[in-house]
């Protein structure tokens, strides 16, 4: 059958895609709008579904402070290049995840998936929304932090996000300086006591290697490794580390002089922890000339 260019048209504005999908969907269905909605939902399904083993590691990390409620919430949405990270359907995509997931009380991706936005689950959305793109988007993971004390929170350009709890001071502006900090400067924990005992015996056993290395006679072995050991407790701890807007202070001394204490943060750094594929340019160039 015939299919009329509005027709073509009215179909791509539903649905996103491109004019000639949409002209076959239409010539498959007879020219029923609906049936071809269904028809190109069901081909995003398998496009969404082939894409699924992409490596995704870009996108953006989110935060919502809601003070009213006590509820902070973070979320990482991952997408496969920057390019698709800075896209607006992406971004509104983002955006309707967050707020899915600050007026509802799940507790698992699964259940944030199944939320139903304007009649299709978060999962349809996010499908959908793979078939328009091209790319593998992916929500990651997310957390909460309630609490009716003071809270800061910061975002470095989507791609490093913070929530920080302190207790002890209601100073806005200084628990907003230390999620800057914790952003800036990775603490693994909060302080020495938060460090276990594995990993300490572990570094131990290094710095110990590294000074028996170095020729260093076993008297002074010890000591050696106790200043080291030290020295790495200081990188690793956000109380030992210099404080990012005021290095000759550390954070541990502007909390007391504030009166103030860490009870918890959360630190989100855009893919962390997830494996990327490095592209091989020249054995790629060798596989489409048959070289390999």
């Amino acid at each position: 059958m015939t299919v009329s260019a509005q027709l073509v048209k009215e179909l791509r504005e539903i649905t996103g895609v491109g004019m000639m999908d949409c002209k076959k969907a239409l010539s498959e269905t007879d020219g029923d709008l609906e049936k071809a909605v269904e028809y190109l939902r069901k081909a995003g399904q398998a496009k969404a579904d082939k894409k699924a083993s992409r490596v995704a590691a870009e996108g953006k990390i989110l935060i919502s402070t809601d003070y009213e409620n006590n509820q902070h919430t973070i979320l990482e949405i991952n997408c496969e290049t920057d390019f698709v990270a800075k896209d607006e359907k992406f971004n509104k995509f983002c955006e309707t995840v967050l707020r899915a997931l600050t007026q509802s009380s799940v507790s698992t991706l699964e259940e944030l998936s199944s939320i139903e936005e304007n009649g299709n689950t978060i999962d349809d959305e996010r499908k959908k929304l793979i078939a328009e793109i091209g790319e593998n988007i992916s929500i990651r993971r997310f957390s909460f932090l309630n609490s009716d004390s003071t809270v800061g929170s910061y975002i470095h350009m989507g791609r490093i996000g913070v929530i920080v709890q302190v207790e002890g001071s209601h100073d806005q502006d200084l628990a907003k300086d230390l999620a800057m900090h914790i952003a800036a400067n990775n603490p693994l924990y909060k302080n020495q006591n938060d460090v276990p005992v594995e990993e300490l015996e572990k570094e131990k056993e290094i710095l110990k290697a590294q000074a028996l290395a170095e020729g260093k006679s076993e008297d002074i072995i010890e000591k050696m490794i106790q200043g080291r050991l030290n020295k790495y407790l200081e990188q690793i701890t956000l109380y030992g580390q210099p404080f990012v807007k005021d290095p000759d202070i550390k954070v541990s001394k502007l909390l007391d002089n504030a009166g103030a204490s860490i009870k918890e943060f959360i630190r989100y750094e855009l893919g962390e922890g997830i494996e990327k594929k490095k592209d091989d340019f020249v054995e790629e160039v060798k596989k489409q000339a048959g070289l390999s």
